[in-house]
């Protein structure tokens, strides 16, 4: 197995169309398709399905997206703890919540196309954690929501990011297109850990009291997305997470977006307004471009999207300042 490989296959899984990976990886659509297939046979499974309109997943390709993403973060970082190591300058220091959420890692990926001599060290730290390493100039860059930020520190929205609950394949939601928010009253709903994504868990409840109902919630706690999803595996709870969670993909389990309302999660990089390093606007343009490409900042339709106003930010109560 080559690592080229490996890299043929997450473009394909990210682009689901032959000529866009192809042009991304900068081969020929020909050379793709054979690298994929010997891929194929030396795993004795069958990753993708393929028609002439259409490139899916296989179950088994799912589960192998999630481990060559990681394998393909793991050989960057090492590269790049490398490069660190024998060069003088810093590397540019950039703040993720969870490993399971696929946001900043697709944007380092397109940074290091873009730029391949920038060297990025990556630190797992909850929202409110990352606003103090920014504020304190620990952290160059972060992801994560801008609410509540504080002062000195400056944001850009980019991404608007579906909710929806992941469940286990044989649960009565996956029959749906989409889940209304009303029908998770009946459910035992498991959040983030509190300590990592506080905005996103007053989001949701903020959510379904905006529907007409208090949470029944998990009251246990989970260290991962691979945690979480275990549990949803194990039928104990369904997950209200964006479809950014890269666990989503998990074998045995299915996400399914939220209706009436249809509502999206704020993402924002997140920055010190007085931090000199140079790279802030190397990473902020990777963002934009895949921002675009990508669809992550279409506009929401009004009549079938908003953000729940209970308890939670909206649109209305602020506002991510452009560069």
């Amino acid at each position: 197995m080559e690592l080229r490989q490996l890299r043929y296959f997450v473009a394909l899984a990210e682009e689901l169309h032959f000529g866009r990976a192809a042009a991304r990886e900068h081969i020929v659509q020909s050379a793709l398709s054979q690298q994929l297939q010997r891929l194929e046979r030396e795993l004795g499974v069958r990753l993708l399905d393929r028609s002439t309109h259409h490139v899916g997943l296989t179950a088994a390709g799912a589960a192998f997206l999630v481990e060559a993403r990681q394998i393909l973060d793991h050989v960057g970082r090492a590269g790049r703890t490398a490069r660190n190591a024998a060069a003088s300058a810093p590397a540019l220091r950039v703040g993720i919540i969870d490993a399971g959420y696929d946001s900043m890692p697709q944007i380092l990926r397109e940074l290091e196309r873009a730029h391949p001599g920038i060297m990025i060290h990556q630190v797992e730290a909850g929202t409110p954690e990352q606003y103090r390493q920014l504020a304190d100039g620990r952290l160059d860059i972060a992801i994560g929501h801008a609410w509540q930020a504080p002062a000195e520190v400056t944001s850009e929205l980019i991404r608007l990011d579906p909710l929806g609950v992941l469940v286990p394949d044989d649960h009565r939601f996956t029959e749906l297109g989409g889940v209304p928010v009303a029908a998770l009253a009946g459910e035992l709903l498991l959040l983030g850990e509190e300590s990592q994504t506080p905005e996103l868990n007053r989001f949701v409840i903020a959510l379904c009291h905006s529907a007409g109902f208090t949470p029944t919630i998990y009251a246990g706690t989970v260290e991962s997305s691979r945690a979480a999803a275990d549990l949803v595996l194990q039928r104990r709870c369904v997950h209200c997470v964006p479809s950014s969670f890269r666990t989503s993909n998990r074998p045995g389990t299915t996400w399914r977006p939220l209706t009436e309302p249809a509502t999206r999660y704020q993402w924002s990089l997140l920055w010190h307004r007085a931090n000199p390093s140079p790279h802030i606007a190397t990473i902020i343009g990777s963002a934009r471009q895949i921002a675009q490409r990508l669809g992550w900042l279409e506009p929401v339709q009004a009549a079938t999207e908003r953000t729940p106003s209970e308890d939670a930010p909206t649109a209305a109560d602020h506002s991510d300042e452009p560069v």
